[in-house]
């Protein structure tokens, strides 16, 4: 599929603002990457398949979400333009996927896959630094998270998450933000209209 220059601008841009990378090492970097155009409603990944790639978000918004044995959805993560998704566990240890990934928006993707990434870390060592930059920054915010579910009120996850993403309910369901908060649709219902009121 032919790459549009403005995605591998975009991803650049991304990777530049945390390392250095010589003109050669980043025409490498674009060289192992390849897009994936999902639609609203297609999948990722899929609960019980292994996770290949790590993705990053060129254009769309993504939900990831488990279904427990009594088929009620739990929303755990979404990612946003510039943002990377996968499931982590699946992908670093090649085992299924206890998650899927869906499409809530027409969205495209850059993915890098793990053997590709593995070289990647020998022959640009940088980009270990690169990810291991990432991945403390997406722990902190679960730590966040958590210490929030704990020491908030459900409003007050509410107005903090949209606080820190303004546009996330033009883009994610409601039914889903309730369950992202750990809340009933209801509730999320009742603190909306509160706050309309205030």
């Amino acid at each position: 599929m032919e790459t549009d220059p403005a995605l591998h601008r975009m991803i650049l841009d991304h990777v530049l603002r945390r390392i250095e990378l010589t003109a050669a090492e980043q025409a490498h970097f674009i060289s192992v990457l390849k897009v994936r155009k999902l639609l609203p409603r297609q999948y990722l990944v899929q609960q019980g398949e292994v996770c290949r790639h790590e993705s990053y978000v060129c254009k769309g918004f993504l939900r990831s979400f488990y279904v427990d044995g009594k088929g009620n959805d739990h929303t755990l993560h979404f990612a946003m333009e510039d943002w990377w998704i996968s499931d982590s566990t699946s992908f670093h240890l090649q085992r299924p996927a206890e998650r899927n990934i869906v499409a809530l928006e027409t969205s495209v993707l850059l993915q890098i896959e793990k053997n590709d990434l593995e070289q990647l870390y020998k022959v640009i060592p940088a980009f270990e630094r690169f990810w291991r930059i990432l991945e403390q920054k997406g722990a902190i915010a679960q730590d966040q998270r958590i210490l929030n579910a704990i020491s908030m009120t459900g409003a007050e996850r509410y107005h903090a998450l949209i606080a820190k993403y303004p546009t996330l309910e033009q883009r994610l369901p409601q039914r889903h933000i309730a369950s992202y908060l750990g809340i009933t649709p209801v509730f999320l219902s009742q603190i909306r209209k509160a706050s309309s009121r205030t």
